[in-house]
């Protein structure tokens, strides 16, 4: 996994915390889905750089 591959992910998933916290404290059930949805997503990718990886 390159570095700034990582970065992004990192962010992604720091972002989507955020957005679920948020979403939380707001009751805003959209907001809270998107956060778990960005999370989901950073972890998809995550997953698929390691496997990159392991065959590299």
């Amino acid at each position: 996994m390159g570095l700034d591959d990582k970065i992004r992910n990192t962010a992604e998933e720091a972002k989507g915390k955020i957005k679920e916290a948020a979403g939380k404290a707001t009751d805003d059930e959209k907001l809270e889905a998107e956060g778990k949805g960005d999370q989901a997503k950073a972890d998809v990718k995550q997953a698929g750089e390691k496997v990159k990886d392991a065959f590299s």
